[in-house]
C-alpha cells in the first residue's frame, strides 16, 4: 500500500549532542529512501535549541556518517536551499515571531514562575498548574519589575481529546488534560523542541515526519500547535525502536557487552571497523522494513523502488551483529580485486605502519587480496591474514617450533620434508603455483607423506602461522629467494628443537 504518490519532502533533524547512533541512521535511510523513491527532497536539518548540550564535534560526526552510508541530502546547513538556514539556533528571530503570534491569538501565554517555584511542584510531584495562564497586564508589569524573564507556554486545550493519525500504528489519542502548558520559548529567546519542531516542519513544507517511537508522546502537542497555528499536519511515521542484539532490551546509546561481546551504536565504530557502507545499508534497511520474504540482500536501487513507509512494521526489531558481520562478508566477496585492495590497503597500512597510498599499489597486497577474500567478513580481519608478506625473513619467528612438525611426523621427518622442498623451490621453473603444486603432490607419493602433514612445515615456515591464505600462492607473493630463506631459518628452528630435546 503506497502512502503517497506525490514527491514527498522529509527531513532528517538531529540534535548535535553526541556521536550519531545505528537508530538514528537507519531513520536517516528511511527519510532518504522514501525521498529518493518517490522523487521527493531529504532535508537536513540541525536541532540545536539545547546550547548547553551542543558538541561542534558532533555536528560533524553525523554529517561524515550519513555521507559514509551515501545519503546525500537535497538541502542543509552546508550546501543551503530555498529554506536556509538550516540550523535552529540561526532562526531565533523567527521563533519569536511564531510564539508571539499564539499569544496575540490567545493560544499562548507568557509566564513568569521561578524555578524555585517550578522546583517546590516537582518536590510534591505535581506537574505545572498553568498558574500564569490568565494574568493581566498589570500582574505582568508586577512580576517584570522584580526582574522576572518569561517564557512562552502553550495554551493547551483543558478539555476533551487529541487524536493523531500514524502511518503505520493508525490512531493515537490522548486526552488534552494530560498536556500541561508546555514551553515554547525559553527566557533566552531559544525555542523548545517543540516549537521549533513545528514551526520549521511548516516552513520547510515537510510532507512526512519519520522519527523514532521515543516521540509518540509529543505527537499529540504537536498535532495541536499545527492546529492552533491553522497549518495541515504532515504524516507522522513513528518507527519501531531497535533492541539490543540480545533483543531483551531497547539499544544503549552506549557501548554494551552482549553475549560475551562488546556492542557499540555509534556509527562512527562501523565506519572504521571494517564494515562496507553497502552492508550497513542493506543491513539497516532489513531493520523494520523487508524488501520481501525471500531475499535479505538487494541493492540501493533495488530498495528504492521497493520502499514505501506503509510498509513499515511498528514491531520493535533486534540488532544482531552476527547478521550484520555475515551481510558485510557477502559484500566483501561481490568486490572486485581492484575494489577490495583499496578497502583494505588503509586497514592494512594502520596496522603496520605502512603508506596507504603506496600499498594500495603494492603487488604483495594486490594478489593476496583475492586469497583472502573469501576468509574474511571484516575489512579488519585481512591484516592477520597478510601481515607476514609484509616483513623480512629475520622477522619470521617460531616461538613454538613444534608447530613446524606436520601431523604424525618427527622433527627429524619435518626437517627432511625441508630440505627436500628447498631443494624443489630452487630449482622450479616456472616458480608458479601450479607449478608448484604439481612439484610438492609428487613429493608427498614419493615420501610417502599425506599432502597435509607434508605441507604444514612450509605454511608455518613461509608465515609464521598454522592458519593463512593458500600455501602455493602464498610462496608466489614472496618470491623464490625470500621463500627458501624462510624456510632455512625454519629448518634452522627445528635443529634447535632437535638438539634441545636429544
Amino acid at each position: 500500500m503506497a502512502t503517497s504518490t506525490s514527491p514527498a519532502r522529509v527531513r532528517f533533524a538531529p540534535s548535535p549532542t553526541g556521536f550519531l547512533h545505528l537508530g538514528g541512521l537507519r531513520t536517516a535511510l528511511f527519510d532518504w529512501l522514501y525521498a529518493r523513491h518517490t522523487g521527493g527532497q531529504f532535508i537536513l536539518r540541525i536541532e540545536d535549541t539545547d546550547q548547553k548540550r551542543y558538541n561542534p564535534e558532533s555536528l560533524a560526526d553525523l554529517m561524515r556518517s550519513l555521507r559514509w552510508l551515501g545519503l546525500e541530502w537535497d538541502e542543509g546547513p552546508d550546501i543551503g536551499g530555498p529554506h536556509a538556514p538550516y540550523i535552529q539556533s540561526e532562526r531565533r528571530a523567527l521563533y519569536r515571531q511564531y510564539a508571539e503570534w499564539l499569544v496575540a491569538h490567545g493560544k499562548a501565554y507568557f509566564c513568569y514562575t521561578t524555578e524555585a517555584e517550578l522546583e517546590e511542584l516537582r518536590a510534591k510531584g505535581l506537574p505545572y498548574d498553568r498558574r500564569h495562564r490568565h494574568l493581566t497586564p498589570a500582574q505582568r508589569t508586577a512580576f517584570e519589575a522584580e526582574g522576572r524573564t518569561a517564557v512562552i507556554r502553550f495554551a493547551a486545550p483543558l478539555s476533551g481529546t487529541t487524536t493523531v493519525h500514524d502511518a503505520i500504528r493508525g490512531d493515537i489519542t490522548v486526552e488534552n488534560a494530560t498536556i500541561v502548558d508546555p514551553v515554547l520559548l525559553k527566557s533566552d529567546g531559544l525555542p523548545t523542541y517543540h516549537l521549533a519542531v513545528v514551526v520549521d516542519d511548516h516552513l520547510m513544507e515537510i510532507t512526512h515526519v519519520l522519527r523514532g517511537e521515543e516521540w509518540i508522546p509529543s505527537a499529540p502537542l504537536h498535532q495541536l500547535l499545527f492546529e492552533a497555528f491553522e497549518w495541515p499536519a504532515p504524516v507522522f511515521v513513528h518507527l519501531p525502536v531497535i533492541l539490543d542484539p540480545s533483543g531483551k532490551g531497547k539499544m544503549s546509546k552506549r557501548k554494551t557487552v552482549v553475549d560475551g561481546r562488546e556492542f557499540s551504536p555509534y556509527v562512527r565504530d562501523y565506519m572504521t571497523g571494517g564494515y562496507l557502507p553497502d552492508a550497513m545499508f542493506n543491513f539497516l534497511a532489513n531493520m523494520g522494513w523487508s524488501f520481501d520474504a525471500e531475499r535479505e540482500i538487494f541493492t540501493r536501487e533495488e530498495a528504492i523502488v521497493r520502499f514505501d513507509v506503509a510498509d513499515i512494521s511498528p514491531k520493535a526489531t533486534a540488532l544482531p551483529f552476527t547478521k550484520l558481520e555475515w551481510m558485510n562478508g557477502v559484500y566483501i566477496r561481490q568486490m572486485t580485486t581492484e575494489q577490495l585492495t583499496d578497502a583494505l590497503a588503509p586497514y592494512v597500512a594502520a596496522d603496520l605502519g605502512l603508506d596507504a597510498g603506496e600499498l594500495r599499489h603494492d603487488r604483495r597486497l594486490i594478489e593476496l587480496t583475492p586469497l583472502v577474500q573469501e576468509r574474511i567478513k571484516l575489512l579488519t580481519e585481512a591484516t592477520a591474514l597478510v601481515d607476514w608478506a609484509f616483513v623480512s625473513s629475520a622477522q619470521i619467528t617460531y616461538p613454538d617450533p613444534t608447530q613446524l612438525i606436520g601431523k604424525k611426523l618427527t622433527a627429524a621427518e619435518s626437517l627432511a620434508v625441508l630440505e627436500a622442498g628447498a631443494r624443489i623451490i630452487q630449482s622450479i621453473e616456472p616458480f608458479a603455483p601450479p607449478a608448484l603444486e604439481a612439484a610438492f603432490r609428487a613429493l608427498s607419493e614419493t615420501m610417502q607423506i599425506k599432502v597435509g602433514s607434508l605441507l604444514t612445515p612450509f605454511r608455518v615456515a613461509i608465515t609464521g602461522k598454522t592458519v593463512a591464505p593458500p600455501l602455493f600462492e602464498s610462496m608466489h607473493v614472496l618470491g623464490r629467494e625470500e621463500t627458501l630463506a624462510r624456510i632455512a631459518n625454519a629448518s634452522e628452528a627445528l635443529r634447535a628443537l632437535m638438539a634441545a630435546t636429544a
